[in-house]
């Protein structure tokens, strides 16, 4: 009698077992969180450019056999900044380039400005023809100065185009004279074209801002599927054990995005940290 009492207890046991197997047949994987969303990840810095563009000069002389040169202007500029204590500029054929584009783009569209009429500015110029540059400047005159020394004179008691010309950062000049047909009247254009180049300043990687990029485009995808395979487990009320079963299958892969997601996410912060630390040491170059 006794086993029999023995076997009925052991029968309601496993009973009372299976009924609390299936409703709770295992147990629930949690769900990781991601480190935190790109958009608090660290703010990637830009390079620093400057442009300097004084009013342009028309001058009020009229001499009638005003003659402008090249080498001319680029030696009385040179001459005014020994006489401030500044060192000569280099001649830049880059320079020279934006300097014939910016006159021809004048006589050609008849206007006198820094900004042409489809947008284009000086550091436009110096970028279309291949000047990579810290900080450039420019100088126009419209008038029909004596000679060379007479319109580098004009520019030096303007100013805006004296600072320019005596700029200290300034190492490399190019330079457009030219005769033309402008307002109705012959008459001569000049420009000066300055710049103190990228060389002059530590190095950027360019290829780790492309690397950035790269890395931000795959996070926003991971985000994505991981925003919405959240809401689904959430959404989730699994009773049987092959629910259940299913269910940690997904918050496995869910938990495997977010793996993944972590650690790109920590090689972008470290790509960053070591872009924005070349471009400070850059800008600060290019600022002192």
């Amino acid at each position: 009698m006794r086993w029999k009492i023995v076997l009925i207890f052991i029968l309601l046991l496993l009973a009372g077992g299976f009924w609390y197997w299936q409703k709770h047949p295992s147990y629930r994987l949690q769900l990781d969180d991601i480190a935190r969303s790109l958009s608090q990840n660290a703010a990637v810095q830009d390079i620093q450019k400057q442009v300097v563009a004084p009013e342009p000069l028309r001058g009020t002389q009229n001499e009638p056999d005003a003659y402008l040169t090249v080498l001319g202007v680029i030696k009385e500029t040179n001459a005014q900044r020994f006489e401030n204590g500044r060192s000569s500029l280099k001649e830049n054929s880059l320079l020279d380039q934006a300097a014939q584009k910016k006159l021809r783009d004048m006589f050609q569209n008849q206007y006198f400005e820094h900004i042409s009429p489809d947008g284009k500015g000086p550091g436009d110029l110096a970028t279309q023809v291949g000047y990579e540059y810290i900080t450039v400047g420019e100088n126009l005159a419209l008038g029909n100065f004596k000679d060379d020394a007479a319109l580098v004179q004009a520019w030096m008691d303007s100013p805006g185009h004296r600072a320019n010309i005596l700029n200290p950062d300034f190492s490399e000049i190019g330079v457009a004279v030219g005769k033309g047909q402008f307002e109705g009247r012959a008459i001569w254009l000049a420009v000066q074209e300055f710049g103190k180049p990228s060389s002059a300043c530590p190095a950027v990687n360019y290829s780790l801002k492309s690397q950035i990029s790269g890395y931000e485009s795959e996070l926003k995808s991971l985000e994505s599927q991981i925003t919405d395979l959240k809401a689904e487990l959430e959404a989730a009320d699994p009773k049987t054990r092959k629910e259940i079963e299913d269910y940690n299958q997904r918050v496995k892969e869910y938990n495997d995005l977010v793996k993944l997601y972590n650690n790109k996410l920590d090689m972008l912060k470290q790509i960053i940290d070591q872009y924005n630390s070349e471009v400070r040491a850059y800008n600060a170059c290019a600022g002192a």
